[in-house]
């Protein structure tokens, strides 16, 4: 079960697909192919920036008249479904042409950015492990679609791994798609007799739209339901870029006209155009003839005797010939309208073209600009005889800016503008500028300043006298050709019209970064891959937020960041009451291992702060390493103490335990067992060590109660809390002080836990030399085994000289 949150609609999957069905068998023949993607199943994680989300990449093929997505959700707990574990609503975004940027924490986004719209669907759960959903678009885009879901924010516990089975939520999206094939082709300026027949509702054709068009007409001529001119035409003609068209789109009404036509301006460039026609009755033929004609900007006038429809145009060659046969077949010559006559041509004596006409409003030169990629996601976009661009007074300048298809759509796409001064002569001179996808948008005096046309909207920019500078940032651009349009224009009375003998001077920047200002000083600016799909995000700290950590509403304050750093590393210094009693027990080497936990586990949170203050020594990865086997190896060296073991057994078992611990946590650092595991081992040797002394002195070991009361009972309460508030206490929130008071804890625990300095014994005393002997030696019979504390019961030594 799904909910949409915005546009979009939705229903079962075999309804869908008879739908599908039903509207395609209205286009024709029912020539159509379905195709189905998948992509393999991944874990998801709560939100806490984009970094967190899962992003899946499709590909919608052209002439796509549907695409379902099968969106599945299921559960699972150590490796078997999650029945047990708790219901998290799936949020799940959809976007054509790059990734969705998202704000699902509605936190505020860097200044002078801009947002691409997008689409988005919770999924809420039917079964107790599992849960799917539909989303379905009618006609949709062709090219790259963008999936990005994750769960919701969570409390930010930190849970250590492997203590419990931990809850995953697996997500995988299905692809299925259904398009056209065999979709005839139309050429500009051709004419050809159609018909729809009475088992058919619609006739769909394609048309291709090259560069430097202002203009596309599509007229119907000679419509009638018999086979001549004269009767009433019942057909809708309906007209969409790049995909069919659907209901919602723009059309022409034509039951009673007669020729209809339906004109688009501002077309996109090198965009397929789909024209649908549709018929209301439904028992006859309807009989018609359609052609596409096109303006041609690029030049004030044309000449009739250079229009051709490959050249000219700009037609690719491997279209072949238009509707899919020879000119040279049995096409009669159309009969046009007798306004048009003017530019009929006849080619191979078959078919009628029609001329392009020209433009009165010229479309200016495009200059291109000069990629020069720096790294990924860093590419300078360099105008020739640039930066600096002189704006004539009577005409716009318009660039082109090229992204690549999926290497340039995930970063951030910056444009900076700034107007010099100097030029402007004391004019009142503001430069506008439009930066559209797809096609330029030209300004023009006394008209309305906006960045919009029938086929898209742009973004606009300005800069004059009193704000000279201005910015732009586009978090996630669509591929393809960007077109940037600039003109000065002079403020007066009458509006903005065009200055006289004022060229102003502009200073243009376009780049690509991966993020937005690198994420600022409070933000990580991370490199991210999905499958082959490179794209980055801000992964920010210290509380800040925001798609460039730019949202300071719950940062911490430096006096909160310096609180936190001074607790984290000065409870470190608890260390010292143990240090102090090794070297007085003579525990030399227990002490070095305290002492080096101290200082790596100080210089480390000291590195390791999220905000501005941090200072680390030497690289990150290698103070953690060297603070978690510090304090592994107090625990494994505490423990053995306390067996009391030979001198020689326990410098073994130091060595042992110390090359084991940097094997496990090189392995996983964060793992429970690297530290149950050698706690564990230890307090099994201790225990055996107790044991065998209990047995051989017939009483229990360590044999004072004080022992039992004063040090270990409250030594182990204490490294129990410890280890309590670490596993199930310590949130993201409460890190800094919930982990300094275990730096507390386990270094108390410590102190009360080493054992004291072994006593020597009072009943032994030494023999006098025996005159003539060179040497005596001594063996205690329980230091063999190994035993150090028999102050208790006698001592049988045997002396050989």
């Amino acid at each position: 079960m799904w909910q949409l949150e915005r546009l979009g609609s939705g229903c079962s999957p075999p309804r869908l697909l008879l739908l599908v069905y039903t509207y395609l068998c209205a286009l024709g023949d029912c020539l159509f192919v379905t195709e189905y993607f998948t992509r393999t199943p991944r874990k998801l994680n709560a939100f806490n920036s984009f970094a967190s989300v899962e992003l899946f990449h499709f590909n919608v093929p052209d002439d796509t008249m549907m695409a379902v997505w099968n969106l599945i959700t299921f559960k699972e707990q150590g490796g078997t479904f999650g029945d047990s574990c708790p219901n998290r609503n799936v949020t799940v975004y959809f976007r054509s042409g790059a990734p969705p940027v998202i704000n699902p924490l509605y936190t505020h986004y860097p200044r002078d950015t801009v947002v691409p719209g997008s689409f988005a669907v919770t999924l809420t759960w039917t079964l107790p492990n599992r849960t799917t959903g539909a989303f379905n678009v009618t006609s949709p885009l062709p090219g790259d679609w963008f999936l990005a879901a994750h769960l919701p924010k969570d409390e930010g516990k930190i849970s250590v791994k492997g203590l419990s089975e931990e809850c995953q939520y697996l997500f995988q999206p299905q692809l299925i798609v259904q398009r056209l094939i065999g979709i005839s082709v139309l050429y500009p300026g051709y004419f050809i007799d159609q018909m729809i027949p009475v088992h058919n509702r619609s006739a769909l054709y394609k048309v291709f739209i090259p560069n430097y068009i202002s203009k596309v007409k599509v007229q119907l001529v000679n419509c009638s339901t018999k086979n001549k001119s004269g009767d009433s035409c019942p057909v809708v003609l309906k007209i969409r870029a790049r995909a069919p068209p659907v209901h919602n789109s723009s059309a022409l009404d034509c039951r009673e006209c007669n020729p209809c036509e339906l004109d688009t301006l501002v077309p996109a460039w090198e965009q397929w155009y789909y024209i649908l026609v549709e018929r209301y009755l439904s028992n006859c033929n309807v009989y018609f003839r359609i052609g596409v004609q096109v303006t041609d900007c690029s030049k004030s006038n044309l000449s009739k005797d250079q229009a051709q429809p490959s050249s000219s145009m700009n037609m690719p060659q491997s279209f072949g010939t238009a509707m899919g046969f020879s000119l040279s077949e049995t096409l009669s010559v159309a009969s046009l309208p007798s306004q048009n006559a003017s530019h009929l041509h006849t080619l191979e004596d078959s078919i009628i073209y029609l001329a392009p006409t020209a433009d009165n409003n010229k479309c200016w030169p495009i200059r291109p600009t000069l990629r020069n990629e720096l790294d990924t996601f860093s590419v300078h976009f360099y105008v020739f005889f640039g930066p600096n661009i002189s704006i004539p007074p009577d005409r716009a300048a318009v660039f082109a800016i090229n992204l690549m298809p999926v290497l340039d759509s995930g970063g951030v796409l910056n444009m900076e503008l700034k107007l010099n001064m100097s030029t402007l002569k004391g004019a009142n001179v503001t430069v506008f500028g439009c930066l559209n996808h797809g096609m330029p948008l030209f300004l023009r005096e006394n008209s309305s300043l906006k960045c919009e046309s029938e086929s898209g909207a742009g973004f606009f920019l300005s800069v004059n006298a009193s704000v000279n500078i201005t910015k732009l940032r586009i978090p996630y651009p669509q591929t393809g050709t960007w077109y940037l349009s600039l003109r000065s224009l002079c403020a007066t009375e009458h509006g903005f019209e065009a200055c006289t003998n004022v060229t102003a001077e502009v200073y243009m920047r376009a780049y690509l970064t991966p993020c937005i200002n690198d994420c600022g000083t409070y933000g990580q600016c991370k490199l991210l891959r999905t499958n082959n799909y490179l794209y980055a995000a801000c992964e920010c700290k210290a509380g800040w937020d925001g798609w460039g950590c730019t949202d300071n509403s719950e940062a911490y304050s430096y006096s909160f960041q310096l609180l936190s750093t001074l607790l984290l590393c000065l409870s470190n210094l608890m260390f010292i009451p143990p240090v102090a009693i090794a070297i007085r027990s003579h525990y030399l080497l227990e002490a070095s291992v305290y002492i080096f936990t101290m200082f790596f586990s100080t210089f480390y949170h000291a590195c390791d702060q999220p905000g501005i203050v941090v200072f680390c020594i030497m690289e990150y990865d290698v103070l953690q390493f060297c603070d978690f086997l510090g304090s592994l190896m107090s625990v494994w060296v505490t423990v053995i103490a306390m067996a009391r073991l030979k001198s020689i057994i326990k410098q073994v078992l130091y060595l042992l335990g110390a090359m084991s611990l940097s094997m496990a946590l090189q392995l996983d650092r964060h793992g429970l067992w690297n530290l149950l595991g050698p706690s564990l081992f230890a307090l099994g040797i201790m225990a055996l060590a107790w044991t065998v002394r209990t047995i051989r002195r017939r009483r229990c070991y360590p044999p004072t109660w004080k022992r039992w009361v004063f040090f270990l009972f409250p030594g182990t309460m204490i490294a129990t809390s410890a280890v309590a508030l670490y596993a199930f206490v310590e949130t993201e929130e409460n890190y800094f002080y919930i982990h300094s008071i275990w730096h507390m804890l386990i270094a108390g625990s410590v102190g009360f836990l080493l054992p004291p300095r072994a006593k020597p014994d009072a009943k032994v005393t030494p023999l006098k030399r025996r005159r003539g002997c060179g040497y005596q030696l001594c063996v205690n019979e329980h230091e063999e085994l190994g035993l150090v504390d028999p102050a208790i019961i006698s001592i049988n030594s045997i002396c050989t000289s």
